[in-house]
């Protein structure tokens, strides 16, 4: 095995051991299901950010200018990822989305954007996709600030239609797990 199936391997361990959980529960969505994926259980666990950093790093297309994604869920992984790229030295900011505008100060949805020109390549991290929506209203606010985004990269793909929701949207969905593969790994 080289590094990156050892890494893929060690996350789907940590993945099944630290974030999920079989319960009913209720998606951001609004949808329900019988399980349910906690990523920042494992993102913020030094072992898993390690993980997802490298891996997601690697993932990524060579002519962005930054990574961003949604709070909570993706603050850790855009961190990871920030963190990685520096020590490869080839250094990639960080934007975070916030889910509602700063109440005081300048009222921003996005912060980071300093460290990034307008009309650059932004990846969007996500920690699950489910339905795709909160994905998209992250890319609105992203290409609303004047930003390109058309690739999005998450830990896990539950499979449920929000990939081709997101085709829809002209975002390009990469995993590193799929629910199936995820499970086929860890057996």
């Amino acid at each position: 095995m080289n590094n990156e199936e050892l890494y893929e391997k060690r996350l789907a361990e940590l993945l099944v051991d630290l974030s999920y959980l079989k319960q009913d529960v209720t998606l951001s969505s609004g949808k329900k299901s019988d399980y349910y994926f906690d990523c920042k259980q494992t993102a913020l666990n030094a072992e898993g950010c390690f993980l997802i950093g490298q891996l997601l790093f690697k993932m990524l297309p060579k002519d962005i200018s930054a990574v961003a994604g949604m709070t909570l869920g993706a603050d850790p992984l855009v961190t990871a990822v920030s963190y990685v790229s520096y020590t490869k030295e080839s250094p990639v900011p960080a934007i975070i989305i916030r889910k509602e505008a700063k109440g005081h100060g300048t009222g921003a949805y996005l912060e980071g954007v300093k460290n990034i020109a307008e009309n650059t390549r932004v990846v969007l991290l996500e920690d699950v996709v489910t339905t795709g929506g909160t994905t998209i209203i992250a890319a609105k606010r992203l290409r609303d600030a004047g930003f390109i985004v058309d690739t999005v990269l998450t830990i896990l793909d539950r499979e449920e239609g929000g990939a081709e929701v997101l085709k829809a949207a002209g975002l390009s969905l990469q995993s590193i797990f799929t629910r199936k593969k995820l499970f086929e790994l860890v057996g």
